[in-house]
């Protein structure tokens, strides 16, 4: 009686050993010492409230390579909506610094503020989600903000 391989199970089970091998391979850094802020400020023609987004640096180096996607969304008056997705570039971002992304206003606090980040660091690449859920941009969660001096939401 012939022999007979059943070629699609090997080829399975030699992806699933090669997936194996590769993730243990990969390492996993964890974005630390890196913030994102929303901070008020006041207008100084209109004496209006406004508002900023901060990245903050609180590395002692700094980072390079600094991708920034921010977006909105959520249901706001029973309807759903969604923010233009806004990219920022920055080609470095120095040690112990904040530096503004965008404006924001505040009529968007009452959906969810996404901050994706992707920056490289000693010749690896990080990326890390911030998302401010709908509300949370408010004074009952002030903190000081480090390097702006001033107070505002931050996550970490």
């Amino acid at each position: 009686m012939p022999l007979v391989h059943d070629t699609n199970k090997i080829y399975t089970e030699h992806r699933f050993i090669l997936k194996l091998s590769m993730k243990k391979d990969i390492p996993i850094h964890r974005v630390e010492d890196l913030a994102i802020a929303v901070v008020p400020r006041t207008d100084e023609a209109t004496q209006e409230p406004l508002w900023d987004t901060f990245i903050i640096n609180m590395r002692e180096q700094p980072i390079r390579s600094v991708l920034i996607c921010s977006k909105g969304y959520g249901d706001m008056d029973g309807e759903k909506i969604k923010t233009t997705t806004l990219r920022h570039f920055f080609e470095e971002i120095g040690p112990s610094r904040a530096v503004q992304i965008e404006p924001i206003q505040a009529k968007l606090f009452g959906i969810t503020n996404e901050y994706w980040v992707s920056f490289t660091y000693d010749d690896y690449m990080y990326d890390k989600k911030y998302i401010f859920v709908r509300g949370s941009i408010e004074p009952s969660n002030f903190t000081k903000i480090p390097f702006i001096e001033r107070k505002g939401v931050m996550i970490r």
